[in-house]
């Protein structure tokens, strides 16, 4: 009887370790397989995206830049081949959701990105010295009651201006010196600050160099874009005035706005420059990244009636949680007076102009409290 129990212990515990290593192995063999299914699905979404990439490159230059590649909704790895001219709503959400979440947190890493990008095949883009000397703006204006805004002052000047014109009555306006011989140079890549108090004429001095000043004003001096004086070329294609007032199109609304602004600047030089790094990664056997190549390339066609652009300008300043809503007036309700102000900095952000003169763009509590939060 002893030896019949031992026997049947004996034999259950070589049953049990069996079934243990039994189960062990097919443990182990499910994992191993699990792995080697996860690693090949991995390269084979590498080598799906390496050969929608070569067919790519293998278009001409133009050609490929209406091309790129993005994600698909299918899930992460899975890469679609999409024309830059039609990109979707929602296809441009999510670029911008992946390039830049966090407004305040990914700008600065996207903007690196996209700097590390081009120093890689050597492209230098253009800079502005913008520089100035012995400038003087002189105006003339009434004084006193005659300076009083009246039907009376305003018959009375259109008689007096073209007496003046036959010179039959003296000219009764007084000379008013706004610039007195100011000299100067904003560095390319300088964030340049302009203090004064009220009426010292920053205003002025901004317009002056965005080529904008009024020609009634009486000028003299030198402003000069990199040595080139303001006559030999549009000083407007290359600078860019934002005005402290916020004139607007109140039926329209803050995307169509910005859209608006976008169409009408253009892109500048944007595609010659992106043809140029297209051609130099391609002979560098250099392949970017899938989104930020999008982005760039969406950004340098002109024409489009809803840009990416546009959707990042508004995403950086805040107006997309306002992007759908009218941006309103004195008879329309809309968006707040905050928000105007960073429209308005928006309508010139979205434009090719590398030389950004703002006037007063922080002025108004709602900016304020809006920048603190």
């Amino acid at each position: 009887m002893e030896a019949s129990g031992v026997l049947q212990r004996s034999s259950r515990e070589k049953m049990g370790s069996l079934k243990g290593s039994l189960r062990a192995t097919s443990s182990s063999l499910w994992r191993d397989q699990g792995m080697d299914v996860f690693s090949k699905s991995t390269r084979d979404e590498d080598d799906e995206e390496a050969l929608k990439w070569a067919s790519l490159e293998k278009l001409p230059t133009f050609d490929r830049l209406k091309k790129g590649l993005l994600l698909g909704s299918q899930g992460a790895g899975t890469f679609n081949e999409v024309d830059i001219d039609n990109l979707g709503v929602n296809q441009r959400r999510d670029l911008l959701e992946r390039l830049v979440k966090i407004a305040d947190e990914d700008n600065e890493k996207f903007l690196i990105k996209l700097r590390d990008r081009i120093d890689r095949v050597g492209v230098n883009l253009a800079t502005i010295e913008v520089k100035f000397e012995n400038l003087h703006v002189e105006a003339e204006a009434f004084v006193g009651s005659r300076a009083l805004p009246s039907f009376f002052n305003f018959s009375l000047g259109i008689l007096e201006g073209l007496l003046n014109v036959f010179r039959i009555l003296p000219n009764n306006k007084k000379q008013y010196t706004i610039l007195d011989d100011v000299s100067g140079i904003i560095r390319p890549s300088r964030m340049t600050l302009l203090l004064g108090p009220p009426s010292s004429g920053k205003t002025t001095l901004m317009l002056a160099l965005a080529g904008k000043l009024d020609p009634s004003l009486k000028t003299s001096g030198r402003i000069t874009y990199n040595g080139h004086d303001m006559q030999e070329f549009v000083p407007q294609r290359t600078a860019a005035y934002i005005s402290q007032y916020d004139l607007h199109i109140g039926e329209m609304t803050v995307r169509e706005t910005l859209a608006f602004s976008a169409r009408v600047q253009g892109v500048g030089s944007n595609y010659e420059m992106l043809a140029e790094l297209a051609r130099r990664e391609k002979g560098a056997n250099i392949k970017p990244d899938p989104d930020l190549d999008i982005y760039m390339k969406a950004a340098a066609t002109a024409g489009q009636e809803a840009s990416v652009v546009t959707d990042y300008v508004m995403k950086i300043l805040g107006l997309d949680v306002c992007a759908d809503t009218l941006v309103g007036d004195q008879m329309i309700r809309g968006i707040s007076g905050g928000q105007k102000k960073r429209v308005t900095t928006g309508e010139m952000l979205v434009g090719p102009s590398r030389a950004l003169f703002m006037d007063e763009i922080s002025t108004g509590k709602v900016l304020l409290i809006s920048c603190k939060k």
